[in-house]
């Protein structure tokens, strides 16, 4: 049986960081970057790319190098994606930090809205139904991190946390300042609107919460394998028929119910009265829950296009009549 020898070049450089000799024909690209840490320490596997050119796309790790396109001298090319933190450790913190900064403003704790505020509870219902709603919403998340999602890549590059971090603290603590602030008013239209606004809201978190367990019956625990999703005799997997991340579509659906029910437009509920809060805070602003929803959906399309392009490579039997996340738009 013939063995190969790989070389690792640094992609940047071209400088020659290792070679291995008699490596299996068999060996994966894990194995590779395996043997490639016992030389050099710092680069543990999760955070090593290798590719084929420099500037090529990564290799998996289930990659095998005997169908590899290389001879028997194998030339790899080394790039460093940085420190990694598992994708658990990522959504975790991503997801316990709203539910706990949220609450400090739904009890009003000291410094927040003035010393006469402090740990009082506001005399509207729809506050105390947004407060439950939003903690539910991020419980459910941190529960389905823990319980449901079956993640294909282990770890992403530690510096992505702070950015996402930034994200769902920032807006949490926007949103939560402005519904549980002592001046807050109810919606327009009272009660009507906060009803269908809980419901828009409700079956949304259950559609969510469908998409995740079917899609976690596609991949068997350990493995990798990548399956075209259907729907199922659940209902609310029947919005597969249309949109490839139907679990996209249903959380801006969530985020939608969410800013009808508080009707978050400070402008209306900060009274020139309050002389003594900043100037900025006495100008209308965009709804914070709106704008959430806003660049959550941005971002969201960005990574349905992404999935549906890899779906439409991947599998040639794929559905035509699938959008992304928008039915028959986007």
């Amino acid at each position: 049986m013939k063995h190969y020898e790989v070389e690792i070049l640094d992609a940047k450089t071209r400088e020659k960081l290792c070679f291995l000799d008699k490596v299996e024909p068999h060996a994966t690209i894990a194995e590779i970057k395996n043997l490639f840490t016992k030389s050099h320490p710092q680069w543990y596997p999760a955070r090593q790319s290798l590719r084929l050119d420099p500037k090529g796309k990564s290799l998996k790790d289930e990659d095998v190098l005997q169908k590899l396109p290389v001879g028997t001298t194998a030339t790899l090319y080394f790039r460093d994606l940085g420190a990694q933190i598992s994708w658990v450790t990522v959504f975790l913190t991503e997801y316990a930090g709203p539910l706990f900064i949220y609450l400090l403003f739904y009890f009003r704790v000291p410094f927040i809205y003035g010393h006469k505020y402090d740990f009082t509870c506001s005399r509207h219902s729809v506050v105390h139904l947004a407060c439950i709603c939003h903690s539910f919403h991020y419980v459910k998340r941190l529960l389905e991190t823990l319980f449901v999602h079956r993640f294909s890549h282990g770890t992403m590059p530690l510096r992505n946390i702070f950015k996402n971090c930034t994200y769902y603290w920032g807006f949490a603590a926007w949103m939560a300042y402005y519904i549980n602030h002592p001046l807050y008013t109810p919606p327009s239209y009272g009660a009507q609107q906060v009803k269908l606004a809980l419901a828009i809201f409700v079956i949304c978190q259950l559609g969510n919460f469908s998409i995740h367990m079917a899609l976690r019956n596609l991949r068997p625990a350990g493995s990798k394998t990548r399956k075209i999703p259907y729907p199922t005799k659940n209902p609310f997997t029947w919005l597969f028929l249309l949109v490839s991340c139907p679990n996209y579509t249903y959380e801006v659906g969530s985020w939608i119910g969410f800013a009808i029910m508080t009707q978050c437009l400070p402008g209306e509920w900060l009274s020139p009265r309050l002389a003594r809060w900043p100037a900025p805070l006495l100008t209308p602003v965009p709804s914070s829950v709106a704008l959430f929803s806003l660049v959550g959906f941005t971002q969201m399309t960005i990574w349905a296009k992404g999935k549906h392009r890899s779906y439409l490579k991947e599998f040639r039997d794929y559905p035509p009549l699938r959008s992304p996340i928008v039915p028959f738009l986007l």
